[in-house]
C-alpha cells in the first residue's frame, strides 16, 4: 500500500444527475444524487473476513443502506465474493456483458487495457481523489492516467520473536543483512527445533518476498523507465546472497521454494520461527498465539531499509452500464473517513487517506500499527500500472522461488518471459 500527502479540501459539486454535499452530516461523509428515474449500482466486492461473523458482506450492506437513505433514487446492489472466487466470477461477468458498475478486488490493469473503466478522475469528486495518499494513487495509474482507485493498503515490516532473540543473546533487532545472519547462527544454537529466518518463496507470494530482498540490494523489479529488470545484477547478488547465508547453512526452511507464507506465519505466530517479513495481519495472529513479537524496518545489504513493500486493493468503475454521476455519488460517500475507517480498522489494515491516516495515527488505539504507518510515505508498487504484470507476477508465482538454487539462470529465464510479454502486449 502506497502514500500521498494531500489535504482534501471540503468543497460541493453540482452535476446535471448528481450533488456531492461534502462533510454532510453523519452516517458516512457524503454526498447526495438526484436523478429522473430510479438507478441500482451493481457493486461487487471481495471478502476481507475469514469467517461468516466478519464477512465484509455485513460492512458494504451496512454502507450501501446508509447511502440509499441518503439517495433514495439509488440503489446498490451488493455482491461479496471470497478472494479464491472473484477474479473468475468477475472475468465471466465481463464476457457475458454483465459488468458491475463498481468492483473491489486486487488488480485492475487488464481491464483498462480492455477499455472497461472510468478513469478515477471521472467518479471521484476533487475533494476525494485530493484525500487519497498520493503513493497510493500514484500506483493506481496507467500511462499517467488515474484508473485504479485504492481501498485498502498493507505494507511489509521485519517481525521478530523477543523472546527467542534473548534466548540466543541477541539484544537488538537486525538493521542489515549481515546482522539477520549473526542473529540467526545464535537462534539456531541456542533454540533448536526454531527456524531462525522464514523466507517464503513458495507459490502464494515468490513475488513479495524476492522483491523485499531485492530492494535491500538495490535492485528491484523495473527501471526508472518501467523495463523490467528481473535479472539485474543488484537481483542475482541478492539471491545469492540468501544462498549462501541462509539457505545453504540451513538457517531458515529447507526448500524455501515450496513455503509458502501462510505457512511461514503460522510458524511465527506458534513461536517456531524467529525471524521474517510479515504485514500487518501476523500482529492479531502473534497476539492470539501470545507470541512476544517486536516490528521493526526491514534490513537491507548495509542497514535497515527507509523503504517498503506496498501493497493495495483496487477499487474501479466500469462504464458498461453508464451509471457515472451515480457511481461518483456512491463513491464519495463510500471514501468518507467514517467508512473507511470502519472498514481499515475491522480488518486491521492500513488506509489509502489522509483523513483516515490521520485519524488511526492520533487516536491512540493503534500503536501495533505505528511501525507501518511510518513506512507507507516510502512504499514501493509492483509495476500495477502495467497490463503485463499479472502474467509476469504469475511467472515469478511459479519459479522465482528457486533462484536460491541458481540466481542468474531462474532470473535470466524469467527476464526473457518478461521481455516476451512485453513484445506480445
Amino acid at each position: 500500500m502506497n502514500k500521498r500527502s494531500l489535504a482534501a479540501a471540503c468543497a460541493c459539486t453540482l452535476g446535471a444527475l448528481a450533488l456531492t454535499a461534502c462533510g454532510s452530516g453523519s452516517g458516512g461523509g457524503g454526498g447526495t444524487a438526484s436523478a429522473d428515474k430510479d438507478v441500482t449500482l451493481k457493486l461487487v466486492a471481495a471478502d476481507y473476513g475469514d469467517k461468516a461473523s466478519n464477512s465484509s458482506a455485513a460492512y458494504w450492506k451496512d454502507v450501501a443502506d446508509r447511502f440509499t437513505a441518503a439517495n433514495p433514487k439509488i440503489k446498490v446492489d451488493v455482491q461479496v465474493i471470497n478472494w479464491n472466487d472473484i477474479d473468475s466470477q468477475v472475468k465471466t461477468m465481463i464476457q457475458s456483458g454483465n459488468v458491475p458498475d463498481v468492483l473491489q478486488t486486487g488488480g485492475y490493469a487488464d481491464k483498462v487495457a480492455d477499455d472497461l473503466l472510468y478513469r478515477a478522475d471521472e467518479v471521484l469528486s476533487e475533494p476525494t481523489r485530493a484525500n487519497l495518499i498520493d503513493s497510493f494513487a500514484k500506483a493506481g495509474e496507467v500511462d499517467g492516467k488515474p484508473y485504479g482507485i485504492p481501498f485498502v493498503a498493507s505494507a511489509r515490516a521485519f517481525f521478530y520473536n523477543k523472546a527467542l532473540l534473548a534466548q540466543a543473546g541477541v539484544a537488538d533487532a537486525p538493521k542489515s543483512w549481515d546482522d539477520v545472519r549473526a542473529a540467526a547462527e545464535k537462534i539456531k544454537a541456542a533454540v533448536p527445533g526454531v527456524t531462525p529466518y522464514a523466507l517464503p518463496l513458495g507459490p502464494e507470494e515468490a513475488q513479495g518476498e524476492s522483491l523485499i530482498w531485492e530492494l535491500g540490494n538495490g535492485g528491484g523489479l523495473t527501471d526508472a523507465k518501467g523495463a523490467y529488470t528481473l535479472n539485474s545484477q543488484a537481483n542475482i547478488d541478492a539471491f545469492g546472497w540468501l544462498r549462501t547465508n541462509l539457505v545453504a547453512p540451513g538457517l531458515t526452511y529447507a526448500n524455501p521454494a515450496t513455503t509458502d507464507r501462510k505457512t511461514a506465519f503460522a510458524d511465527f505466530a506458534a513461536g517456531k520461527v524467529a525471524m521474517l517479513n510479515g504485514h500487518p495481519s501476523l500482529i492479531q495472529m502473534s497476539k492470539e498465539g501470545k507470541v512476544d513479537y517486536g516490528v521493526a524496518p526491514i534490513p537491507g545489504k548495509a542497514g535497515a531499509l527507509k523503504s517498503t513493500l506496498g501493497v493495495a486493493d483496487w477499487m474501479m468503475a466500469f462504464k458498461g452500464p453508464g451509471h457515472k454521476e451515480q457511481v461518483r455519488a456512491f463513491l464519495d460517500f463510500a471514501y468518507a473517513k467514517e467508512n473507511t475507517l470502519k472498514f481499515d480498522e475491522l480488518y486491521n489494515l492500513m488506509p489509502v487517506t489522509e483523513d483516515t491516516l490521520k485519524e488511526m495515527t492520533g487516536n491512540g488505539k493503534h500503536a501495533d500499527l505505528e511501525p507501518f504507518f511510518s513506512l507507507l510515505p516510502n512504499a514501493v508498487f509492483y509495476p500495477l500500472g502495467d497490463t503485463t504484470w499479472d502474467a509476469v507476477s504469475a511467472e515469478i508465482k511459479k519459479s522465482g522461488g528457486t533462484a536460491v538454487t541458481d540466481p542468474a539462470k531462474v532470473l535470466g529465464e524469467l527476464q526473457k518471459k518478461a521481455e516476451a510479454a512485453v513484445s506480445d502486449k
